[in-house]
């Protein structure tokens, strides 16, 4: 493939860039730049920003009110939202529900469910990991039982991102005991706002409660809220993942993260010199950057690959190993710049209302919480051990 942008790429580059400019609210941008905590509405204002703009579904069919973008628009697209600021948009229903319900979704569910995941009528998490259900998610236990014209749920589900948020879930259910532990699940879309469904929340290390417990409580599920067939629900929940774990990748993010890095670099001294002239900090950094650069032009090459409406296979498992290790480290740079600066923990500063002196350099408040919180990053979506299985069984044959 051509690796050079051609010059209508650039011009969309241009546009993408003048967008930005004029509709990106510069204190949200600051927020994400800063890497402090964002609130549910500054999601949920970008969400609407980019739906007003009609760019917001641009991994969708036009049909459905995607963008009928090429794959190089689209990297391009992620690219610059990433290097202005912009936050990531909440995946869950446009990213990971929504290409569910486009390929195996029926036509009411189609038409009810996408224009309210575009509109933000909705707010989906998911509900896929249990306590004794993670890298292994086919053991999972929760069950639903036919009951006349709709379904009897129990069970319970953890690690629910901004499930404290969710008024729908997306969620896999055991409904057959009998067969194999694959052949046994559906794929339901759950109501929060009923009886039986409580949440709490989880306490992460930097404070924050952005994943959650859901139990469920003999939860009502109407039959037209399955997907597809009955316990054909493990089809479905794969073809979500490979969605899930590309978009783990994060070229973007980890672009605008070595740019930051660089910036810092070059302005924290050490032994009277900038931090980027010292040699072994230098080597790491061009070792992330040149890894990073070639999972970038990979990431180019899944997407060109699938552009004819496919999904990516075992390569969403590579650019998922690879994103995260990168981010990982990219974050380890980072805080480790900031050196004795980044061990003091002030919770109230992951927040832009905070208005104290800083310890150190303006990174430093946020530089170990955000090392230390996404350490998560080779672990959800199918933990990185998972992911080399999943490429020596269906790319070397192992």
């Amino acid at each position: 493939m051509d690796l050079q942008f051609s010059p209508e790429e650039e011009a969309f580059r241009a546009e993408v860039r003048a967008f930005l400019k004029d509709n990106l609210p510069p204190e949200l941008a600051a927020k994400v730049k800063a890497g402090q905590r964002l609130t549910r509405f500054d999601q949920e204002n970008w969400h609407a920003i980019l739906n007003k703009k009609g760019w917001l579904a641009y991994h969708w069919p036009q049909e459905f009110g995607g963008t009928g973008w090429s794959p190089v628009q689209k990297f391009i697209f992620d690219d610059e939202c990433a290097l202005a600021g912009g936050p990531r948009l909440v995946p869950f229903g446009l990213s990971m529900l929504g290409p569910v319900l486009i390929k195996y979704g029926n036509e009411a569910q189609k038409s009810h469910w996408l224009p309210r995941i575009l509109n933000g009528d909705d707010w989906w998490c998911q509900g896929y990991s249990e306590p004794g259900a993670g890298s292994d998610l086919a053991s999972l236990k929760t069950t639903a039982v036919r009951n006349g014209d709709h379904y009897i749920v129990n069970g319970q589900k953890t690690w629910t991102t901004q499930g404290q948020h969710a008024n729908m879930m997306f969620c896999l259910v055991r409904t057959n005991k009998e067969v194999k532990s694959q052949q046994g699940i559906s794929f339901v879309l759950i109501d929060m706002n009923q009886p039986g469904v409580e949440v709490r929340p989880i306490r992460t290390l930097d404070g924050d409660k952005e994943v959650n417990e859901v139990f469920l409580t003999d939860v009502k599920v109407p039959l037209e809220n399955l997907v597809g067939e009955e316990n054909k629900g493990w089809t479905y929940a794969k073809y979500l993942l490979t969605y899930e774990r590309t978009g783990i990748a994060g070229v973007g993010f980890s672009m605008a993260g070595l740019e930051k890095l660089k910036v810092i670099a070059q302005r924290v001294q050490r032994n009277g010199k900038p931090l980027i002239e010292d040699p072994q900090f230098a080597t790491r950094m061009a070792k992330v950057e040149i890894e990073l650069l070639n999972m970038a032009t990979t990431n180019l090459r899944v997407i060109a690959s699938v552009a004819g409406g496919g999904v990516p296979g075992a390569e969403s498992s590579m650019l998922k190993i690879k994103g995260t290790v990168i981010r990982q480290e990219l974050l380890s740079l980072i805080r480790r710049a900031m050196g004795p600066y980044a061990l003091p923990f002030i919770e109230e500063a992951q927040f832009a209302e905070y208005a104290d002196e800083p310890v150190g350099p303006k990174e430093a408040a946020t530089a170990a919480a955000a090392y230390f919180n996404y350490r998560k990053l080779s672990i959800f979506g199918g933990s990185n051990e998972i992911q080399r299985n999943i490429i020596s069984k269906m790319i070397l044959g192992l």
